[in-house]
């Protein structure tokens, strides 16, 4: 980013530059808006932003975010523990949680498997994942990864890894969105919806 103002004004510019999906414009957008807003406001965002790096942190039992050794999820002791949904991020486990249609526990990978930036297997939570399942009570686990290369890649790596375990393993549908013409639907999109048809009659 080319220096456009001068001392902090740049600096905080910059700062919000570096976050993810924020370009130029908006970095600059979000720096006057900081600029001219209330001191308390400020201070307000401030104290969330320390205070997010200092309480937050990974649950020890599935890797979504929590304020204690185990997040309000696996603490639940209403879940359904015989189910696992594996997702990528914890942002995931909010998007699954929305639907309310998924009561059981979850396992976030930290990732997806991506040789291209030298992310393998290793560098995931797949290895937290496997003593989760001997404990006698998950009877499936759900493959929630995202539907692009990586998330294929991981799903892929995860149903082979699980195929000796004994255990129901079962991956997302996906497919045509709900509203949408099949003439502009990719071909990938529309083989997955073949892929996914199931009998109505």
């Amino acid at each position: 980013m080319s220096l456009l103002y001068e001392g902090a004004l740049q600096d905080l510019v910059e700062e919000f530059g570096r976050l993810p999906g924020i370009g130029p414009k908006s970095a600059q957008r979000m720096a006057f808006h900081i600029l001219q807003a209330d001191t308390a406001d400020v201070d307000a965002l401030a104290h969330a932003l320390r205070e997010v790096k200092r309480r937050v942190r990974f649950c020890d039992t599935c890797g979504n975010v929590a304020e204690d050794a185990t997040c309000v999820i696996c603490k639940d002791e209403r879940r359904d523990r015989t189910m696992i949904c594996v997702v990528e991020e914890p942002k995931d486990v909010l998007a699954v949680e929305r639907t309310r249609e998924y009561r059981g526990l979850y396992h976030v990978l930290g990732g997806s498997i991506d040789p291209m930036a030298g992310i393998g297997p290793d560098d995931l939570r797949i290895k937290d994942l496997l003593p989760r399942l001997q404990s006698g009570d998950v009877q499936e686990v759900v493959i929630a990864t995202d539907p692009n290369l990586e998330g294929e890649a991981t799903a892929t790596y995860l149903i082979r890894l699980l195929g000796s375990v004994g255990l129901t393993v079962s991956r997302l549908a996906s497919g045509l969105p709900v509203g949408g013409d099949l003439e502009y639907a990719d071909e990938v999109t529309l083989g997955r919806a073949f892929e996914g048809r199931r009998s109505v009659s």
